[in-house]
């Protein structure tokens, strides 16, 4: 038996090049010789190959392709159609066009491109569609995929290396200046929510007299250049310049000092097929407080605080309550701790990812 890992782009530290590299090392522990396939590697040390060599590599009856569909991919699509072995569809989601219409074409396209896409793919009658959360294994199983040959394994992840990493200790210091720290960290896209976010934090502000700070963590794309503005133009509306740092590229011990020195995690994303970063939150010990959009409440379940509203208020007051009252504090980072444990441990991962590719009759 042969395995290979397909899917169009891998980037380091992304979350979809994550949950790959992780799909392969596990596969390799249990003496399967596995080969990641890809026609663009951004960062990675790990040895590729390009995506039309997978065939001629493990394209017989007795072998394993997995497919992370994140993208459109129609060369993809025609490698499971003629595939013969044991296919598994790993679907991270594709964010709807609409949230790029004001800001991108070249995006918008693409998203349309990839989710037209899902259709085809749910009706190939893979061997196993294995969704990163109900919410997308309910997306599939909705265009055609059988209901029967579905299961769902949350994505792997980079939590217990960020757990264990040595924290920046310089920016550590310069957070820890005695403002509340209000955090969120995720790329700047238009389904991220930034612009709501920005009013829930001037919201607190405003309602509470905190000298708080927010923290925005995440790579912005020239591209979407008009998203970007939009954000700082909500800023400066709420006279907020000064109380919002911007933190772009940042490696793993500024990740780690972002998280340790905040308060509260605070999301109003609209659109999420997963959302590591909320686990990242729970395991490192900060607050969670969200928005009840997509698979977010699936991933927090009652590890967090999830709001069904775009409202900024209650978001407001979640921050409020989070950062001063410890009966509130206390058992929530509890229930968050004991969430990820019980539900995002690698080990945990790694056994229901195993089990997830046993073959039903």
């Amino acid at each position: 038996m042969k395995a290979a890992i397909l899917l169009p782009v891998l980037a380091r530290h992304d979350a979809v090049g994550n949950d790959a590299l992780s799909m392969a090392r596990i596969l390799r522990e249990r003496g399967i010789d596995t080969r990641v396939f890809c026609d663009v590697a951004v960062g990675v040390e790990e040895p590729t190959w390009r995506c039309d060599a997978l065939l001629d590599f493990a394209g017989g009856p007795g072998d394993l392709v997995i497919y992370h569909f994140s993208v459109g991919a129609p060369a993809a699509l025609d490698i499971l159609r003629r595939a013969r072995g044991y296919r598994v569809v790993r679907y991270h989601n594709i964010t709807p066009p609409e949230f790029f219409v004001p800001y991108s074409q070249t995006h918008s396209d693409a998203c349309l491109a990839g989710r037209a896409e899902i259709e085809p793919v749910a009706r190939l009658g893979c061997e196993r569609y294995l969704g990163a959360s109900h919410y997308n294994l309910a997306e599939l199983v909705a265009a055609g995929a059988p209901a029967e040959r579905g299961a769902v394994v949350a994505p792997f992840h980079r939590v217990d290396d960020l757990i264990a990493a040595e924290a920046d200790l310089d920016l550590l210091d310069r957070l820890g200046d005695g403002a509340r720290n209000v955090l969120m960290v995720g790329r700047v896209s238009p389904n991220k929510g930034h612009v709501e976010l920005v009013d829930a934090f001037a919201a607190y502000v405003d309602g509470y007299g905190d000298p708080a700070r927010l923290i925005l963590v995440g790579k912005s794309d020239p591209r979407l250049s008009g998203y970007t503005d939009a954000i700082r133009e909500r800023i400066a509306h709420h006279r907020l310049g000064a109380r919002v740092l911007w933190l772009e590229d940042v490696n793993e011990a500024r990740l780690k000092a972002a998280y340790l020195a905040s308060h509260a995690f605070v999301t109003l994303s609209r659109h999420e097929g997963f959302c590591v970063p909320l686990i990242e939150a729970m395991a490192l010990g900060v607050p969670v407080i969200a928005r009840a959009t997509s698979a977010i409440p699936e991933t927090t379940g009652n590890g967090g605080l999830v709001w069904d509203t775009a409202d900024p208020w209650p978001y407001a007051a979640s921050v409020a309550r989070v950062a001063s009252d410890r009966e509130c504090r206390g058992p929530l980072l509890d229930a968050a701790r004991g969430r990820y444990d019980t539900e995002f441990a690698p080990d945990v991962l790694r056994e229901r990812f195993l089990a997830a590719l046993e073959p039903r009759s």
